[in-house]
């Protein structure tokens, strides 16, 4: 790998930086976009359970704002209701809105930066191509003669560099519009359950009333 980095010259370190990135942002994406952190599967119908003849105290409303965030949402809806027991519909639509709205927000966390490495690698790449061909046409002299070895090394320098940030796109560029996907589900999800938790506090507005 040193001899890659090496005959690759001096345009590869940014690539190699952007690769440390693109590989610290994928892992830190893949342990939190779980399942168990964002929507379990069975929260919905849990807090549907516990509030089916009353709101739940305050300690359980704080307990499940922590739990994920899909717990958030919910929370907020609970809390909404409880703060006003008068409240109307799309008030409380709302309040669920803003917190979904948050929820998405930390879920695209790190996004945009990793897609931007997925375009940027092959940028850097090119840019060590044209480095590597300057070097290459700097290797003949006035006379016609050339360098054997400067014209090895511009060689070098332009098809590493080209290579390397291909290799770091690729899989930057896949894990972008893997995560892309996830975040989208996940939205869908929290939507799909807010619209369900909504008519069901909705009766203890009326009970209120």
């Amino acid at each position: 790998m040193l001899s890659i980095i090496q005959a690759a010259g001096w345009p590869i370190w940014p690539l190699i930086l952007c690769s440390v990135v693109a590989l610290a942002l994928i892992l830190e994406r893949l342990y939190h976009l779980r399942a168990p952190l964002i929507a379990p599967p069975t929260l919905l119908d849990e807090v549907i359970g516990v509030s089916r003849n009353s709101l739940p105290a305050p300690d359980v409303v704080t307990k499940l704002a922590e739990n994920s965030l899909l717990g958030g949402v919910l929370a907020a809806g609970l809390q909404a209701v409880a703060a006003d027991a008068r409240i109307t519909e799309p008030a409380l639509r709302q309040a669920m809105e803003n917190a979904g709205r948050t929820a998405v927000h930390t879920t695209e966390r790190y996004l945009n930066t990793l897609g931007t490495i997925a375009a940027a690698a092959p940028l850097l790449g090119l840019f060590g191509t044209v480095v590597g061909m300057i070097e290459i046409f700097g290797s003949q002299a006035p006379t016609g003669a050339s360098n054997p070895q400067m014209l090895a090394h511009g060689i070098s320098v332009a098809l590493y560099n080209t290579a390397f940030g291909l290799i770091i796109a690729i899989p930057s560029l896949m894990f972008y519009r893997y995560f892309r996907g996830r975040v989208d589900a996940f939205q869908l999800t929290m939507e799909l359950a807010a619209e369900r938790l909504v008519p069901h506090l909705m009766r203890f507005v009326v009970r209120a009333a």
